[in-house]
């Protein structure tokens, strides 16, 4: 009988933006081993970006079959492969390492023969594909808030001297709070190049600014 590690993963934005959920991939890998007579010998549970290899779960799993050739399973299965990755370069390297262990990385919802060359291209197309999401949702945040800005709307944490605050339309924006903003506003007109900062730092400091 097979044997085979489930590796189930999830990040927190996926399961708050698209309700990814680490019982369905459960339910999903247990009863496909099940279908196929397949012993599960470890779940591992993973809250981590597939950006890289560099998750907790996952370098504590590497670590373990490293040292223990006797106890290493046959397969890792997981549902899909941006499960196992959102890297193409990473993922291929990652195949490579477990491959010269004698594992087989697979997903169960994609499975891909890798001794043959031509899915290869299937391979690279369902990581690329998820590579390319992330891409896509980092410059997404990018250019809302390079807009927001433009707008005059403060998304992030408002800086000393300024509060975080929501106009009645649901804008967010910063307004001056005093007597910080009164503060920093004339430690800023005062200061002289002449003068280093960490010394400007303590003067401004005996005026009352924290």
């Amino acid at each position: 009988m097979l044997t085979a590690i489930i590796y189930i993963r999830v990040s927190t934005d996926e399961q708050a933006q698209k309700g990814y959920s680490q019982r369905s991939q459960e339910e999903k890998l247990n009863k496909y081993c099940k279908d196929n007579h397949i012993e599960i010998v470890q779940t591992i549970f993973e809250d981590h970006s597939a950006k890289n290899f560099e998750r907790p779960a996952w370098t504590a799993m590497m670590k373990h079959l490293n040292m223990n050739k006797s106890t290493r399973p046959q397969l890792i299965l997981f549902t899909r492969w941006d499960r196992f990755s959102r890297n193409t370069a990473n993922a291929y390297y990652t195949i490579t390492q477990l491959q010269k262990l004698g594992i087989e990385p697979q997903a169960t919802d994609q499975p891909l023969d890798m001794s043959i060359p031509e899915n290869k291209v299937l391979l690279e197309m369902y990581i690329v594909t998820a590579e390319v999401e992330n891409d896509r949702r980092s410059l997404n945040i990018k250019q809302g808030i390079h807009k927001a800005k433009k707008e005059g709307r403060y998304m992030g944490r408002a800086p000393i001297g300024y509060l975080n605050i929501s106009l009645p339309d649901g804008t967010k924006t910063i307004v001056p709070r005093e007597p910080e903003a009164t503060l920093i506003k004339k430690a800023f007109e005062e200061f002289d190049e002449n003068t280093s900062v960490r010394s400007y730092y303590k003067i401004v400091l005996k005026t009352g600014l924290k």
